[in-house]
Protein backbone atom coordinates (compact mmCIF):
# COMPACT_ATOMS: atom_id res chain seq x y z
CA UNK A 1 0.00 0.00 0.00
CA UNK A 2 1.40 3.35 -1.03
CA UNK A 3 0.75 6.59 0.66
CA UNK A 4 -1.68 9.12 -0.82
CA UNK A 5 0.74 11.50 -0.07
CA UNK A 6 4.57 11.62 -0.12
CA UNK A 7 6.37 14.49 1.38
CA UNK A 8 8.08 16.72 -0.41
CA UNK A 9 11.39 18.48 0.91
CA UNK A 10 12.41 21.80 -0.88
CA UNK A 11 15.25 23.02 1.55
CA UNK A 12 15.15 26.48 -0.69
CA UNK A 13 11.87 27.06 1.18
CA UNK A 14 12.75 25.88 4.64
CA UNK A 15 15.97 27.15 5.00
CA UNK A 16 14.88 30.75 5.44
CA UNK A 17 13.66 29.34 8.48
CA UNK A 18 16.76 28.14 9.80
CA UNK A 19 18.75 30.97 11.65
CA UNK A 20 22.38 31.12 11.50
CA UNK A 21 22.19 31.64 14.84
CA UNK A 22 20.78 28.38 16.16
CA UNK A 23 23.48 26.31 15.75
CA UNK A 24 26.07 28.05 18.17
CA UNK A 25 23.47 29.28 20.32
CA UNK A 26 22.19 25.51 21.21
CA UNK A 27 25.61 24.10 20.83
CA UNK A 28 26.67 26.28 23.83
CA UNK A 29 23.50 25.23 25.75
CA UNK A 30 23.90 22.11 25.44
CA UNK A 31 27.84 22.13 26.29
CA UNK A 32 26.66 24.48 29.46
CA UNK A 33 24.23 22.03 30.59
CA UNK A 34 26.98 19.32 29.82
CA UNK A 35 28.88 21.08 32.04
CA UNK A 36 26.61 21.52 34.69
CA UNK A 37 25.80 17.74 34.80
CA UNK A 38 29.51 17.06 34.92
CA UNK A 39 30.07 19.61 38.19
CA UNK A 40 27.15 17.65 39.68
CA UNK A 41 28.06 14.34 39.06
CA UNK A 42 31.68 15.41 40.78
CA UNK A 43 30.56 16.85 43.52
CA UNK A 44 27.89 13.92 44.05
CA UNK A 45 31.18 11.55 43.58
CA UNK A 46 33.55 13.98 46.32
CA UNK A 47 29.88 13.20 48.82
CA UNK A 48 31.82 9.52 49.22
CA UNK A 49 34.11 7.70 51.37
CA UNK A 50 36.97 6.91 49.64
CA UNK A 51 36.21 3.20 49.17
CA UNK A 52 32.39 3.71 48.22
CA UNK A 53 33.93 6.47 45.39
CA UNK A 54 36.61 3.77 44.50
CA UNK A 55 33.85 1.08 44.08
CA UNK A 56 31.48 3.13 42.44
CA UNK A 57 34.26 4.15 39.28
CA UNK A 58 35.28 0.67 39.05
CA UNK A 59 32.24 -0.47 38.88
CA UNK A 60 30.51 2.13 36.62
CA UNK A 61 33.05 3.77 34.81
CA UNK A 62 35.27 0.97 34.57
CA UNK A 63 32.39 -1.65 33.79
CA UNK A 64 34.80 -3.83 36.37
CA UNK A 65 32.24 -6.92 37.32
CA UNK A 66 31.61 -7.22 41.19
CA UNK A 67 33.70 -10.21 41.70
CA UNK A 68 37.04 -8.52 40.02
CA UNK A 69 36.25 -5.49 42.15
CA UNK A 70 35.65 -7.48 45.41
CA UNK A 71 39.36 -9.24 44.83
CA UNK A 72 41.03 -6.23 44.11
CA UNK A 73 39.36 -4.60 47.02
CA UNK A 74 39.90 -7.85 49.00
CA UNK A 75 36.32 -7.86 50.20
CA UNK A 76 33.41 -9.95 50.24
CA UNK A 77 31.33 -9.70 46.69
CA UNK A 78 28.04 -8.85 49.16
CA UNK A 79 30.42 -6.06 50.80
CA UNK A 80 30.75 -4.85 47.35
CA UNK A 81 27.30 -4.55 46.33
CA UNK A 82 26.53 -2.82 49.66
CA UNK A 83 28.68 -0.40 49.14
CA UNK A 84 27.23 -0.08 45.61
CA UNK A 85 23.83 0.16 47.00
CA UNK A 86 24.38 2.83 49.78
CA UNK A 87 26.94 4.94 47.28
CA UNK A 88 23.92 4.95 44.68
CA UNK A 89 21.41 6.04 47.17
CA UNK A 90 23.74 8.63 48.53
CA UNK A 91 24.36 9.86 44.71
CA UNK A 92 20.88 9.98 44.67
CA UNK A 93 20.28 12.16 47.63
CA UNK A 94 23.66 14.37 46.47
CA UNK A 95 22.10 15.19 43.02
CA UNK A 96 18.60 15.82 44.04
CA UNK A 97 19.85 17.90 46.50
CA UNK A 98 21.94 19.88 43.52
CA UNK A 99 18.65 20.17 41.60
CA UNK A 100 17.14 21.61 44.09
CA UNK A 101 19.51 24.15 45.01
CA UNK A 102 20.14 24.95 40.77
CA UNK A 103 15.99 25.11 40.91
CA UNK A 104 16.34 27.68 43.37
CA UNK A 105 19.09 29.72 42.11
CA UNK A 106 17.52 29.90 38.69
CA UNK A 107 14.01 31.25 40.08
CA UNK A 108 16.15 33.62 42.03
CA UNK A 109 17.82 35.01 38.92
CA UNK A 110 14.70 34.88 36.74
Amino acid sequence: ARQKHCPVFNTEVLGWRQSKDTGPVVKTAAGEIAGHVKDALQEALMGLGEVQREIVVLFHQLDWSISTIATHMDMPEGTVKSHLHRSRQKLRKILVEHATHHSRVNEVWS
